[in-house]
């Protein structure tokens, strides 16, 4: 009877552990698990939820901001998704922009990870990125209103935000 009471009593330590240790994972070791890259968020996320059985996640940042990498990327303060093995699908709130357009990601994968290569759904088009862009999270800029309605009235006209003068 105590052999029985010992087993039962490691067991309920051993899950207490791994369940303490799968609470204090960080939304970039889940993307790591999952063969994704941890640039696809920016610095800053300041909490999240994750589903272990349905895969589906919430991101939440202080504010809405863009990020730098080949193109610009906007991150709204809530994002959501479902991530599988290196890939996220019914992706929302993050966009890409193309020319002077603000594209909705709507998906993010990797198909082989040696190709070096991601793909970004944003509707029609899967926009292919060098792999090693997304190697660490990125710094993100917040976002003024302003700037974003001047970059969609004047595509060719933009401030370059870390160094303060104008481009063109």
């Amino acid at each position: 009877m105590l052999r029985i009471l010992q087993i039962t009593l490691l067991c309920f330590v051993l899950v207490a552990g791994i369940s303490a240790i799968s609470e204090s994972e960080t939304i970039y070791e889940i993307l790591q698990a999952n063969g994704l890259p941890v640039g696809i968020f920016p610095k800053g996320v300041r909490g999240f939820n994750f589903d272990d059985k349905t895969g589906r996640f919430s991101v939440y940042l202080n504010q809405s901001c863009d990020a730098k990498y080949e193109t610009e990327l906007h991150y709204d303060t809530n994002i959501t998704g479902t991530i599988g093995y290196a890939k996220i699908v019914d992706l929302s709130g993050i966009s890409a922009q193309e020319l002077f357009l603000w594209l909705p990601v709507k998906g993010i994968r990797v198909d082989v990870p040696s190709s070096g290569l991601i793909f970004f759904d944003v509707g029609v088009v899967k926009k292919q990125y060098s792999l090693s862009l997304f190697e660490t999270s990125r710094d993100c800029v917040a976002v003024r209103g302003v700037n974003k309605v001047q970059s969609w009235m004047f595509p060719l006209y933009q401030v370059d935000q870390t160094l303060g003068r104008d481009i063109i």
